[in-house]
């Protein structure tokens, strides 16, 4: 009865202990011709992913990788890589759930300063500030697994 008693009190736990750049580029191969003259119909391709790995017991880190090609008709205009992660200690998750949290819930948390650092570094770069839109980690993660069936399936 105590075993019971004990896991009806035992709460989820998400701690965030950091956050951190792993990676950052920012590319203009172009200037300062792409600065004078972008060109016509600029076009903008952005891709983000997000990865999650066991480091130790119940710490994990969770990288957000994003990449954002700018193009015009004319020219390359930028390129932005950023890999950005968050050290997680996760306590009292069941395993069923463990995958879901390291790709939606962890990512939520470090999405704002992924969002931000972005915005930054095209500013810097003397482009207009990319602003990117919130992202549905939920429905990006029922994408994947989506894909991963899919792909399960054609090989068999």
């Amino acid at each position: 009865m105590q075993q019971d008693e004990h896991d009806q009190n035992t709460h989820m736990q998400i701690s965030m202990i950091g956050q951190y750049l792993k990676d950052l580029s920012f590319e203009n191969p172009n200037a300062p011709q792409s600065l004078e003259q972008p060109g016509e119909n600029p076009n903008i391709q952005i891709e983000i992913g997000v990865n999650g790995r066991k480091i130790k017991d119940d710490i994990f880190e969770v990288v957000l990788e994003f990449t954002a090609d700018a193009k015009s008709e004319k020219h390359f205009i930028y390129k932005v890589e950023l890999a950005y992660a968050g050290l997680f200690q996760l306590k009292n998750i069941q395993e069923k759930a463990l995958q879901q949290i390291l790709m939606i819930t962890c990512p939520n948390y470090i999405f704002p300063f992924v969002r931000a650092l972005i915005l930054q570094m095209t500013q810097e770069g003397s482009f207009p500030p990319l602003q990117l839109d919130p992202i549905d980690f939920a429905a990006l993660y029922k994408q994947n697994m989506s894909d991963e069936i899919k792909s399960k399936q054609m090989i068999n």
